[in-house]
């Protein structure tokens, strides 16, 4: 498996324009270390992802990119700049915007006032009509207290408040997560529609096969703190992907 795997790899076509590049990135947890020499490139307007079982170092190499954990050594490179050693808001505002597991919005703030808080970065003050025309549901429940909304709903209010930071490349880690089977292949029609408009970098962090299928240019497979496997969407196996996927 390990030698077909990194025959997969090399086989991948260099990307022309490169977004995002992490090279040889290793991250720890105190004496531990989880990433062990990451090397990932992101096209422009490409939508990679980022597959593995629980604990295999997904969501450590999302928080890595946003700077909420520090690498231990290698380099994160966004539009040629080495963001590598600044502090998280600064690559916001370089063009990084993230969605955590569990989105994370503001439960006592409304809808609007959310929304608000992501044109902060960019010193605006009007939320742009394309991110209503995206979530027209977020227009409707504009005064309504983020708390009180679905699970869908704050996923939608979590990636519409990352959006209006003007990102190049988003971050969104476990999106489907307390979604409704059925609003699932909503979300993936919405994201690739937002790379359609925008010409934006999208990481999905998932562990639902048919939505990663759905949504991906590229599926990239980590396993033990390595990316083990990488193929494009036309070359995906199903069954192959299942096999990973299983514990």
């Amino acid at each position: 498996m390990a030698t077909e795997s990194i025959d997969k790899i090399s086989a991948v076509t260099a990307l022309p324009d490169i977004t995002l590049d992490i090279k040889d990135l290793h991250v720890a947890y105190g004496a531990s270390e989880v990433l062990h020499g990451v090397d990932l490139q992101v096209g422009r307007g490409e939508i990679v992802t980022l597959m593995g079982r629980n604990g295999m170092g997904k969501t450590t190499l999302m928080k890595a990119l946003i700077g909420n954990i520090a690498a231990r050594s290698g380099n994160i490179i966004l539009d040629g700049k080495d963001i590598t050693h600044l502090p998280s808001w600064q690559r916001v505002k370089a063009g990084l915007a993230y969605v955590p597991q569990g989105r994370m919005i503001f439960s006592a703030m409304t809808v609007t006032e959310n929304i608000e808080s992501g044109l902060f970065v960019r010193g605006g003050r009007t939320i742009p009509q394309k991110l209503y025309d995206l979530f027209p549901v977020l227009k409707e429940l504009g005064e309504r207290r983020g708390g009180n909304l679905s699970g869908g709903q704050q996923q939608q209010l979590a990636i519409a408040r990352a959006l209006a930071t003007g990102p190049h490349v988003l971050l969104l880690d476990e999106p489907t997560e307390g979604i409704q089977p059925s609003l699932i292949l909503e979300l993936a029609r919405t994201l690739r529609k937002i790379r359609d408009e925008t010409d934006l970098s999208i990481i999905v962090s998932e562990q639902v096969l048919s939505f990663a299928l759905d949504v991906a240019d590229r599926i990239v497979v980590i396993e033990g703190g390595n990316i083990i496997h990488q193929c494009s969407r036309a070359e995906a196996d199903g069954e192959q992907l299942m096999r990973f996927l299983s514990v």
